[in-house]
């Protein structure tokens, strides 16, 4: 029998439990031998010895993987990621050295797709208005004609057609909407299989009644959706941003909804966190989120089960699902 593969958790270490519960941590230790308590977190800290380690377990906090880790690590084959992201943890060096890199993004596109729908939902309902009425005192009750709420027969569009992107797409389809998707590296008819129709982004602000954004943040996105754009759309339009903060004009987006025009739903802004006080903080047909529609509490434990499987995977020589490719790395989130 041969000896058994080495791994090491590179992670914050106060969520090794949250992600390595005991049922899934016991399905690691069938696997290799990972000690659990021994944690590469903080590059200024004793690291553990990483000489036998042929699996890094890296997650939110992981030092940089450059040339002083791989120095350590000489026989480092495979890197899981139980987080979604790995632009900041991977270095040329990494894959030039022939290490194998695996993601969850797969993983964490599901929570933020759930979020974003829902999100959805109650914004073209208008909640957030009507709750901020109601708490004043002023009721709704009744059925107004002319209401503008409701997401049946609305067109939503989709800014990116990145996993979580597609996946938003998927989840809305039987939610009796016309799906509209901007992505340059997107053909028609990939767009048409995932449901929806490509268009130019400026045709996407002019025929959208909801905008949700799910592009990567690179220099050519930077507030993708500035004041032109923003007020392409029309009246009682809203704005969804799940994706990065810099992605869209804040202050220009605060002006329109200040005067009601457009309503919004923000899970990142640009600054993040927004300064106390902030127009946006303060509009009743405005959300702002702290950044939590991404994989949280109960749902780390998927990051745990993904990195197991693809440890199974890699020992097996099966083909990893969240291999990640270096060359799409550079137009990716």
């Amino acid at each position: 029998m041969g000896e058994r593969p080495v791994a090491v958790l590179a992670m914050r270490d106060d969520l090794v439990g949250q992600i390595f519960p005991d049922p899934v941590l016991a399905r690691l230790a069938d696997l290799v031998d990972c000690d659990p308590a021994a944690i590469l977190t903080d590059p200024g800290a004793p690291p553990p010895d990483l000489t036998a380690a042929q699996i890094l377990l890296t997650g939110w906090e992981s030092p940089q993987l450059d040339t002083a880790v791989l120095t350590a690590a000489p026989r480092l084959r495979l890197v899981v990621h139980a987080a979604g992201s790995v632009k900041q943890l991977t270095t040329p060096e990494l894959f030039a050295a022939g290490v194998t890199v695996s993601s969850a993004v797969a993983v964490n596109a599901r929570p933020v797709a759930e979020f974003t729908v829902a999100s959805i939902v109650l914004a073209t309902r208008r909640v957030f208005r009507y709750a901020a009425d109601y708490r004043a005192g002023i009721s709704r009750h009744g059925y107004p004609v002319g209401e503008d709420t409701g997401l049946f027969g609305l067109t939503v569009g989709v800014v990116g057609a990145s996993q979580i992107g597609r996946l938003v797409l998927q989840l809305l389809a039987g939610y009796g909407v016309e799906l509209l998707v901007y992505d340059p590296f997107l053909t028609p008819d990939q767009a048409a299989e995932l449901g929806a129709t490509a268009v130019e982004l400026d045709t996407l602000c002019r025929r959208s009644d909801v905008v949700t954004v799910h592009a990567p943040e690179l220099p050519e996105t930077y507030r993708m959706l500035d004041e032109r754009r923003l007020a392409l759309l029309r009246d009682g339009a809203v704005v969804i941003n799940t994706a990065r903060g810099a992605l869209v004009d804040t202050e220009a987006l605060a002006a329109h909804c200040a005067t009601g025009r457009l309503d919004a739903v923000l899970d990142v802004t640009d600054p993040e966190p927004l300064p106390v006080g902030h127009p946006l903080l303060e509009l009743p047909n405005v959300l702002v989120t702290p950044h939590l529609a991404g994989t949280r509490g109960r749902e780390l434990r998927r990051f745990g089960e993904f990195v197991v499987s693809e440890v199974h995977r890699w020992l097996a020589g099966e083909p990893l699902q969240g291999k990640v490719n270096p060359d799409v790395l550079s137009r990716s989130a």
